[in-house]
């Protein structure tokens, strides 16, 4: 097998090749743009269905913890149209479709309740709206257990779904017991639902032999085939899992949807027909998790130059009632405690919380948006305490080239770009004049005050479970020269399909609408990773790149034995082959001969991630590849007196090093930014004393709107981009880092905050910083300055 990643820097900085529409580095256009803006695009719902299709519904509970009592189901057998019921005692298999096998995620429950909203058992009828009226009917009693509703309580009471972690270097108890400085406090995270457009969707299509296919709105096609396979106790050739698109998908779709997927597949197994299982917007957002909230308690001590000298924090994360990927994500946020700054001796502990609420999941960044907003907020703290611009302090805290480089997790950071990245920012953004005008105009402005924040992104790329970082591709080439692709990624709409066509376009020299993709199916790619992690592009582009190569070596080979001339006159140039002064042949024709000579023209290709090792037990090693960089300036206008705020300007620079596709690359900049300033804004999930959600339809839960767009935005990809390592053309993963360039919009809503006490009172604002909690942060901040000016005159009678 040829090595993909055995090509030069040379090699990996060439410009988009002059006459070859589609290529690498060419803003090529999203392949789904037209079926899109057309509506033409297919997703799952949109599948004919073959006649006798069955819908199905899920029956609730209607409390957070308890014992069923009693289960009457026999109005909902009997409710119009119903074809069959569902409970824990259908399952054919095993009753657990938990990703980490921890065998604490049942299908349905058997008998015990561990969150309200938790479906308790299933109907399939010929409508959905008969399966959904009939589901209402069921009469359930039970007996009420004690419900663990918040992480504190979790923590008094010692409930985890995983255990505890530390991570530590250095001795952080000493560092602080000599500090200058130290700072203690406490922030609250709040979590953030996917939103996806559209919502989990599963349509099984029996099979023979039992066997059965899956069209399923998942970013974990070979999770889904394997889950399912188990909970119908089948081998997993038995489950074809196929998805061409997904109208969203942001974590909520790596490992929630096999529950949705395994219920479709028993009733289509057990009734030998269709079944659609589309979940309510309602539904879903009462039934599948979220982003973890986190209560983050930290103790920090600095110099009179804000730099950090010793620093203990403690993570709490709500994890819901079962580990799903929890231990995975709390261990990101830990990863990512350090952001772009080198801390020294620290010590990190984390607490992975069990609660009678919808278990969390995966959210893109995983977790290491809780861990750098919290750094992130530290930094600003300490900046106020020495008196310093908070830029100052960042500058004085980056890590270094030579020196002060190593993480928490005892990772050296080999790629350190941050001094470039700053430097273009603070020119391009004007950040030092704005920041006096600010100045200027806050004093003068007692109710509308206006706040400025530069923050970085430093996020490190690959899964950090290891053995996940591997991927697979098919290619075929037909005689007439076209070539069809397929490979282990699931397009959910950012564009990971495009660039990996055009990574074979590249290879192959043709324009890119010779290039069919199509849908991601584990028949043809096998044992496939998660699209996730922002490793989409990097692993299976390389992946493609390794088919294609394989290929284009036999044709070169073929054709320097046919035409006798040497292998290394054989060259691939836009839309043809040119073989030393023997012959000029189109792609077509070379492979029309190649075939008729038996030339194979079909090829795997397979990646997997260099370099990687980490022993968790010792939390040291080389957890990511490299690291994705990015810096934001972020300026905001708030109200005091109604704490309504506004983002006014951003400026934006990214490093996605030398990028596949840039078009592709700026919209999920921009997206990520916008969904990042959401979660940290507007964003509020509410649940009721009885562990009810609250929040879960548009007109309670409020994402962003076109209006929330910064009127005034500035994004561009850093000129100066680069990998030192060896990915795909030297390009940078761009799934997840820009989601925290929006930190930067949040330290902003504080400064501006602040900037009511003059900076001399620090803030307490937690997120989401909606409206009440940027009032509530305001009303704080003026009772505590009267207390402190109230101290002030007792101090100074008391010296008298």
């Amino acid at each position: 097998m040829s090595d993909p990643s055995a090509h030069s820097q040379t090699e990996d900085l060439i410009a988009p090749t002059a006459g070859l529409s589609g290529g690498v580095r060419t803003p090529s256009k999203h392949d789904s743009g037209p079926k899109h803006v057309a509506g033409e695009a297919v997703y799952i719902d949109d599948i004919i269905e073959p006649y006798g299709t069955l819908h199905l519904a899920p029956g609730a509970a209607t409390i957070a913890h308890g014992k069923i009592t009693k289960m009457d189901l026999s109005k909902v057998r009997t409710a119009p149209g119903v074809i069959c019921v569902l409970t824990a005692d259908d399952v054919p298999g095993v009753n657990d479709v938990s990703p980490a096998h921890t065998h604490d995620e049942p299908v349905l429950p058997d008998g015990l309740v561990q969150f309200y909203g938790q479906p308790v058992f299933c109907v399939a009828a010929q409508t959905r709206a008969q399966a959904r009226h009939a589901a209402k009917l069921a009469e359930i009693e039970y007996e009420e257990l004690p419900a663990v509703l918040s992480v504190d309580e979790a923590l008094e009471k010692q409930l985890f779904v995983a255990p505890p972690h530390v991570m530590k270097q250095g001795d952080a108890a000493s560092a602080l017991a000599k500090a200058k400085h130290r700072r203690s406090g406490r922030m609250e995270i709040g979590g953030q639902d996917h939103f996806y457009l559209e919502g989990q969707i599963s349509f099984a299509i029996p099979q023979e032999d039992g066997d059965v296919l899956l069209h399923c709105s998942t970013q974990h096609p070979s999770e889904v085939q394997h889950n399912i396979a188990n909970v119908l106790g089948r081998p997993a050739n038995a489950v074809t899992v196929e998805v061409r698109r997904m109208g969203g998908g942001f974590g909520g779709k790596e490992t929630q949807a096999s529950q949705w997927a395994a219920l479709a597949a028993i009733v289509a197994v057990k009734t030998g027909r269709p079944a659609k299982f589309r979940l309510d917007r309602d539904d879903d957002m009462i039934m599948t998790g979220k982003r973890h909230d986190f209560i983050v308690d930290y103790d920090v001590g600095f110099d009179d130059d804000g730099r950090i000298c010793g620093l203990d924090i403690q993570y709490a994360a709500n994890c819901g009632f079962s580990a799903d990927l929890s231990a995975a994500i709390a261990d990101r946020a830990m990863f990512h405690t350090d952001n772009a700054y080198y801390l020294g001796d620290v010590e990190i502990r984390s607490y992975r919380c069990k609660t009678n609420l919808v278990s969390n999941t995966a959210f893109r960044g995983f977790g290491g948006p809780q861990g750098m907003v919290a750094i992130e907020r530290i930094i600003d703290e300490i900046a106020m305490i020495v008196g310093r611009d908070p830029m100052d302090v960042r500058l004085a805290n980056y890590y270094g080239t030579d020196d002060r480089n190593t993480t928490p997790y005892h990772m050296v950071v080999e790629d350190n770009v941050l001094g470039e990245l700053t430097n273009d920012i603070l020119k391009s953004s004007d950040y030092c004049n704005r920041r006096a005008a600010i100045t200027a105009f806050n004093a003068q402005s007692p109710v509308l005050k206006k706040g400025l924040s530069v923050t970085p992104v430093k996020f490190g790329i690959s899964f950090t479970t290891s053995f996940l970082n591997q991927a697979g591709a098919l290619i075929h080439v037909y005689q007439d020269g076209s070539v069809h692709l397929n490979h282990g990624g699931t397009e959910m709409g950012q564009g990971l399909f495009i660039k990996v066509a055009q990574v074979v376009a590249e290879e192959f020299q043709i324009d890119l609408d010779q290039i069919k993709i199509t849908a991601t199916n584990t028949g043809k790619v096998p044992n496939t990773s998660a699209t996730a992690a922002s490793s989409g592009a990097d692993m299976n582009g390389m992946a493609a790149r390794d088919a294609a190569m394989t290929i284009k070596n036999r044709l070169i080979a073929f054709a320097a034995e046919k035409y006798g001339v040497a292998e290394t006159a054989v060259r691939f140039v836009p839309g043809k082959i040119i073989i030393g002064d023997q012959a000029e042949l189109s792609f077509g024709d070379i492979i029309k001969q190649a075939y008729l000579a038996r030339v194979s023209l079909s090829a795997t290709g397979y990646y997997a991630t260099p370099k990687i090792h980490y022993d968790r037990d010792a939390a040291s090693g080389r957890p990511f590849y490299y690291f994705a960089y990015g810096m934001a300036c972020s300026e905001v206008l708030i109200d005091t007196l109604t704490g309504e705020n506004k983002v006014t300007r951003v400026d934006i620079i990214h490093d996605v090093g030398r990028s596949l596709n840039p078009a592709i690359d700026r919209g999920q900049i921009e997206g990520g930014f916008i969904q990042g300033m959401g979660w940290l804004t507007t964003e509020e999930l509410w649940w009721d004393d009885g562990g009810n959600l609250r929040t879960h339809a548009p007109s309670t839960y409020k994402i962003p709107a076109c209006s929330d767009r910064p009127e005034d935005f500035r994004m561009e990809l850093w000129a100066s981009g680069r990998n030192v390592e060896k990915t795909i053309h030297r390009s940078k993963a761009v799934g997840e880092p820009p989601l925290m360039l929006a930190i930067s919009v949040h330290r902003a809503i504080a400064d501006a905050i602040a900037s009511v006490a003059d900076h001399k009172v620090i803030p307490n604002l937690n997120t989401p910083a909606t409206p009440e909690a940027v009032l509530y942060a305001v009303a704080d901040l003026a009772k505590r300055m009267i207390e402190n000016a109230g101290q002030s005159v007792v101090m100074a009678g008391a010296g008298e």
